[in-house]
């Protein structure tokens, strides 16, 4: 019988405590407890991912879980079915704008990279019985129109690379017909493969590529369903084993030997959570995705054991959902905003900073409105009253922690340049700013702080820079506005969101290098009034009104704004603390003050424990 190290090709070691840093599957023996151990045993679980930036269904899918590409689809009900251009990329973490496709269409296919995509086919509005076959190519920023296929057609199999690439069956004109063709990409031209499906059918799915592809589920009609799976070589197809369960609608990735199936649509319910694993040989029941849909798309080149889904039709409505698969070891945990305790005093247009489990809110207002110079410390569960600012004010600014703060700016009777300085338990006058202003944002520590825009009589784009002392003048921002939000350092610092004269929401971001400020990635969701935390590359902006109060949350990774998951209280004039991973929002107004406080933990990954290898 062959032993460990000629299967494995390694010899077990022999240790007296377990590796810290062992990789899945590891063998090993503990000389302390006499135990022959492994690291981990495999597991796979669908777990929620921020939602995308636009609802849609029968969208095409490109990239992996950390690079993925949705372009596509129809962000109406069936009926209407209006198809979009719109283009959106995932990090990982969330979604960003992407270029728009040159021609809106839906049930098209997808192909390649976030980099290196490929859009092909599918159906213009305003009907399913318009067919297309135009190409485009994505270069990670814009598409580019390129030779077309030999047959227009749409929902259909596809997958594949930029550069190899294949199509099979879906729907022709006239009509609504099946077709049983293939036809393959080279990365320049479409060439119609000498092979065809067996069964001519659409709505089913595909991973692979052009020389090693595979096809699976689909119908010939709404409810004569199929299970059919086949391979392709690049000229023949060939059917092997069955998936469990027919289905169309449904969307897959991977490749011709190692593939996952999700979602789709059955006779009934209909809307399915269904997963299924390909291993090359047979079709595996696997968990289920947490929201059952149809036409839902995914990220065809990333891996089986780490999937993407998105997108998609739930009972009367687009979808913007969005799970991650995830077969591991580790215990994987969605990021998310959950209740934290409520403030003493509801009121907005406040200053808060410090961390999660140490945050500091003071001044601000509340109806009237009524100027407050309540300060107040939140310890991680509970918000306790705390010495008053010296000057009550609203639309004021901060930074720094609970034990050494910083508030400066607003409006108290009139536009004010008062600083004091927090040490924990009281507050002292510091030095006033340069200009007095309202709306303003800030960033920074107390000993090196920073304000910039606001309003004093027309908006501002002044900077100025707070020595623990006293303030003086930086560079100026790109973009004079009021009500926007900051993040950072003072010689990294961000600004974002806020409104211009005229009351045009802002969606631009600037970042301060110690001297000026540049341009930097902008909000997917142009606001003001929203909140920020975190630093310059890797900051947390959430809420705000767009005029219409927010929920949105979104992060940046110092080039880009990408969506996370909302928060559960629509609001402005919030404030916030924290880091992009561990941060806090509280009060702000809904309509009506609120006393609300939420906490935001980001995305985690453990590692699952070792076990012991045992006979019986």
């Amino acid at each position: 019988m062959a032993g460990y190290n000629e299967i494995r090709g390694l010899r077990v070691k022999y240790l007296s405590a377990d590796p810290s840093n062992a990789e899945d599957g590891q063998v090993w023996y503990n000389s302390t407890s006499g135990n022959l151990r492994v690291q981990g045993i495999g597991v796979g679980a669908w777990s929620s991912g921020s939602s995308m930036i636009s609802a849609r269904y029968r969208a095409g899918g490109a990239g992996t879980q950390t690079a993925g590409l949705a372009f596509g689809g129809s962000t109406g009900n069936p009926g209407a079915q209006p198809s979009t251009t719109a283009t959106e990329e995932y990090n990982g973490s969330g979604w960003s704008t992407g270029g728009n496709l040159n021609e809106a269409r839906r049930g098209l296919g997808g192909a390649g990279t976030q980099i290196a995509g490929l859009a092909f086919a599918g159906s213009p509005s305003p009907s399913d019985s318009n067919t297309t076959n135009l190409t485009e190519e994505y270069n990670g920023s814009s598409w580019t129109a390129v030779n077309t296929m030999n047959t227009a057609r749409q929902t259909f199999m596809g997958a594949g690379t930029q550069t190899a690439a294949f199509a099979a069956g879906g729907v022709v004109p006239p009509g609504y017909t099946n077709t049983n063709a293939s036809e393959v990409y080279d990365g320049t031209n479409w060439t119609a493969s000498p092979g065809t499906i067996g069964t001519a059918s659409r709505q089913g799915a595909a991973s692979g590529t052009s020389t090693a592809g595979l096809i699976f589920g689909g119908g010939t009609s709404p409810s004569a369903l199929i299970t059919t799976t086949q391979t392709f070589d690049g000229s023949t197809y060939t059917t092997v084993n069955s998936m469990n369960t027919a289905r169309r609608g449904l969307a897959g990735s991977g490749t011709q030997t190692a593939a996952i199936a999700f979602g789709g649509a059955t006779p009934s319910p209909g809307y399915e959570v269904l997963t299924e694993s390909w291993d090359g040989t047979s079709w595996a029941v696997s968990p289920v995705l947490a929201t059952g849909r149809q036409f839902i798309a995914g990220a065809v080149q990333a891996p089986s054991s780490a999937s993407l889904a998105f997108s998609g039709f739930v009972p009367g409505a687009t979808s913007a959902l969005t799970e991650e698969f995830n077969f591991t070891t580790n215990t994987i945990t969605a990021a998310a905003w959950a209740s934290g305790g409520n403030v003493n005093t509801a009121r907005r247009y406040l200053a808060g900073f410090g961390t999660q489990t140490a945050a500091l809110a003071a001044g601000g207002a509340n109806p009237g409105p009524s100027n407050k110079n309540e300060t107040e410390e939140y310890n991680g569960s509970t918000w306790s009253e705390q010495n008053n600012l010296a000057l009550a004010r609203r639309y004021t600014a901060g930074c720094g922690t609970q034990t050494a703060g910083l508030v400066f700016g607003g409006f108290s009777t009139a536009n004010t340049t008062a600083t004091e300085e927090y040490d924990g338990t009281s507050w002292t006058n510091g030095g006033n700013l340069g200009t007095a202003r309202r709306g303003l944002a800030g960033c920074g520590i107390q000993t090196a702080g920073l304000a910039f825009g606001g309003i004093v009589s027309t908006m501002s784009n002044s900077t100025e820079e707070y020595d623990g002392s006293s303030w003086t003048a930086g560079g100026n921002l790109g973009t004079a506005r009021r009500n926007l939000a900051g993040a950072g350092l003072q010689a990294a610092g961000l600004g974002f969101g806020g409104y211009i004269s005229g009351g045009a929401k802002q969606s631009a971001t600037e970042e301060y290098g110690g001297t000026s400020w540049t341009a930097g990635g902008n909000l997917v969701t142009a606001r003001s009034a929203l909140a920020g935390t975190g630093i310059q590359t890797a900051a947390l902006a959430f809420a705000g009104g767009t005029p219409t109060v927010q929920t949105t949350t979104e992060g940046y990774d110092g080039t880009n704004w990408s969506s996370r998951p909302s928060m559960a209280t629509a609001r402005l004039g919030l404030g916030g603390a924290g880091t992009q991973t561990l941060a806090l929002g509280f009060t702000g107004t809904t309509g009506s003050f609120t006393a609300v406080t939420e906490e935001f933990t980001g995305a985690t990954s453990v590692a699952g424990p070792a076990s012991n290898i045992t006979t019986s």
